[in-house]
């Protein structure tokens, strides 16, 4: 069996999606998806089916925490996109439209290739990661875990 690494990440609203705070970050939302849908190594992201995105999801019951979620070939994939031309500007802006959170907001985990996580799934794995730091069942870029044995 191979697998595929998953990957979470919230954040906490400033302001509602439609308010002059996060139009910046909405206006990007199309190129920086785009980006990531043509990015070597990506296989899946969430979509809501209200746009190009998935703002429409909460996390934890809570309409101030929007999710992103994608599954990628390998931690280089990832690491490649989440750096690369497209998406770093608006990562070195976020706090601009989210607040800082002293948790960890970013959960990766390894998933049975073709496996599609799901926003339960991923509150589980960054409650992992949250409350028993980075582990096999949930790490971060930084503390990255192989993937399981076949």
């Amino acid at each position: 069996m191979d697998y595929e690494l998953a990957q979470v990440n919230i954040g906490r609203m400033r302001a509602p999606l439609d308010s002059p705070v996060m139009k910046d970050f909405m206006d990007g939302l199309a190129e920086v998806n785009a980006a990531a849908d043509a990015a070597d190594g990506f296989v899946w992201r969430l979509v809501d089916g209200e746009g190009d995105g998935a703002t429409g999801f909460r996390f934890w019951g809570d309409e101030w925490l929007i999710v992103n979620m994608s599954v990628w070939a390998t931690p280089e994939a990832l690491r490649s996109y989440v750096y690369g031309s497209v998406h770093r500007p608006y990562l070195q802006r976020r706090r601009e439209w989210f607040e800082h959170l002293k948790e960890a907001i970013t959960a990766l985990w390894w998933v049975p290739a073709g496996e599609r996580p799901t926003v339960q799934d991923a509150e589980k794995r960054l409650t992992i990661l949250r409350e028993k730091g980075p582990t096999a069942d949930a790490f971060t870029l930084k503390a990255e875990f192989p993937k399981p044995k076949a």
